[in-house]
């Protein structure tokens, strides 16, 4: 990609800018032998670089507690206290909702509904409004202002990913909703400290005045938390970075809105991928990066972000790698799987429209019904080196798929009053059940990969053809991965039942020749 000279001049003196005020905190160290590295040209921002080779065990930097961005260090606590009393504000996470809302009307804009997530929205807005008298801005200036993560791209951008689920997962209308009801309040409620009369204007960004200016300025540090935050109360914050993601919303990785969030100067510099050499240690008093193995001369220093697949780690960090896709899943509709199923009731047993809607009724009612399910491979995590040392396989259909096939025959048991010999059969004969999940996953396997615009065939010829790139390509790699994950399901589903089917042919011969044998002896 090509840059112009200013811009280029603007991007390396904010890497020197940063990488003396991070040396110069107190406590903070930086390994001689590394280096923060211009990598715009392979699309990866900034990295650090092994200078020389490195020994595992190395402690590359150390990064002071006192130099995190979150709750604890941030002066707004002093300035809106009540908005960080988490105990005693909603959780817009909890599902148990008794109908109270915590007397929600007693309460001011400012604590309606805050949680570790928004705080730490509303903190990164008051820091980036401060300008020039904020102590973090040396490092917030290289924090990306731009994102390739879905919640920026366009419907025709978006409609390249087909149907791959990440397309109702990219939660933009949720996230509009979260910044008009929670963070605008706050800002609009305490003007006098978000936009303090300065003295020198020409030290301070320039003070986005509208509500659509202050949510485009929300959005872009959502997302920022979204790639760079770390859960500062888990031990293994590091290795499962944001790991436990809502799938319903972009911006609910924090669910219970009780852990703190923090952005941790000098950790979000490391790019990171499925396999990798350094892992961030917590301390009570700094965070510090290890080398995991040697390093050599030249090589990048690589976190890892979790076994994430191509699909999250698009959603989360805006880009894809060809090592996280051993993680690619596809999601299975209990729809497309129950559409299928009428095949084996018109053989005799045929269900009337009104049984069968209301046993899909009965079914829908059941505490344990799922609207679907993650097909995905099987295969170890990384070593502790972080290396992928064996490959992942499909290896076969969810559990739960079963378990709720099972609960289909009870509700058709229930619904014909056990008169449909079908389902009491596959009630009382696992190994029947167990080859009609297998028949009818198959259908609805290639069915869900028809849903898809264009075949696994012609998205591997796009690929390999080279003309894709950016968010295109990224697409394509998305919506390929999924449907290699439906074609080995299907292939292992027809693996399993043709093993079925010698089996019976096994034991049907071994049943003729038992009666020829009777034959001769009379």
């Amino acid at each position: 990609m090509e840059v112009d000279s200013d811009e280029n001049t603007r991007f390396l003196d904010g890497s020197k800018s940063f990488l003396n005020w991070f040396e110069n905190l107190p406590g903070a160290t930086f390994h001689k032998e590394i280096s923060i590295e211009d990598l715009r040209h392979q699309n990866a921002g900034r990295g650090i670089i092994a200078k020389s080779d490195i020994p595992a065990d190395t402690v590359l930097f150390t990064i002071p507690r006192s130099s995190i961005l979150c709750a604890a260090t941030s002066p707004l606590k002093e300035l809106i206290p009540e908005i960080f009393d988490l105990d005693n504000v909603d959780d817009q996470f909890d599902d148990d909702d008794d109908g109270d809302d915590n007397n929600d009307e007693n309460k001011s804009p400012s604590q309606k509904g805050q949680n570790s997530w928004t705080l730490l929205i509303l903190i990164m807005m008051y820091e980036h409004l401060r300008g020039e008298a904020s102590p973090w801005k040396p490092y917030l200036d290289v924090l990306p202002s731009t994102f390739n993560t879905p919640m920026f791209w366009s419907p025709s951008e978006l409609s390249a990913l087909q149907s791959s689920a990440l397309v109702s997962k990219v939660g933009k209308a949720e996230a509009d909703a979260m910044i008009a009801t929670q963070i605008l309040p706050v800002i609009r409620s305490n003007p006098a400290v978000f936009f303090p009369p300065s003295s020198s204007p020409s030290d301070r960004p320039v003070v986005p005045t509208t509500d659509d200016e202050l949510a485009r300025l929300a959005h872009r540090m959502g997302s920022t938390i979204m790639a760079y935050a770390f859960d500062l109360e888990s031990d293994e914050a590091t290795i499962n970075e944001n790991n436990e993601a809502d799938e319903q919303d972009e911006w609910e990785e924090d669910r219970e809105g009780k852990t703190m969030l923090g952005m941790v100067p000098m950790a979000d510099m490391l790019n990171a991928d499925a396999e990798f050499n350094a892992h961030i240690n917590h301390g009570e008093a700094s965070l510090t990066a290890v080398s995991l193995r040697p390093i050599r001369a030249g090589e990048e220093i690589l976190n890892f972000y979790g076994p994430l697949s191509s699909a999250e780690l698009l959603r989360r960090y805006g880009y894809v790698t060809e090592k996280h896709a051993r993680w690619d899943v596809v999601e299975l509709a209990w729809e497309a799987f129950e559409a299928r199923l009428p095949e084996r009731f018109f053989a005799g047993d045929k269900l009337a429209p009104e049984q069968w809607a209301a046993v899909q009724a009965r079914l829908r009612a059941d505490d344990d019904f799922e609207e679907g399910f993650v097909l995905e491979r099987y295969g170890p995590d990384p070593s502790p080196a972080g290396l992928l040392e064996e490959p992942a396989v499909f290896g076969g259909l969810p559990d739960e798929l079963g378990e709720q096939l099972k609960l289909f025959f009870k509700a058709v048991k229930k619904v014909t009053g056990g008169s449909n010999g079908i389902a009491l059969r596959a009630l009382e004969d696992k190994a029947y059940r167990k080859e009609m999940l297998l028949e009818t996953a198959q259908k609805a396997l290639a069915d869900r990969e028809k849903q898809y615009g264009s075949s696994l065939e012609e998205d591997e010829q796009l690929l390999a053809s080279g003309r894709l790139e950016g968010r295109e390509r990224m697409a394509v790699w998305v919506r390929r991965g999924e449907k290699q994950v439906l074609r080995e399901a299907q292939a292992w589903a027809k693996k399993e039942l043709d093993e079925i089917l010698r089996n019976k042919i096994s034991e049907q011969s071994k049943d003729d020749e038992g009666r020829a044998s009777k034959r001769r002896r009379f």
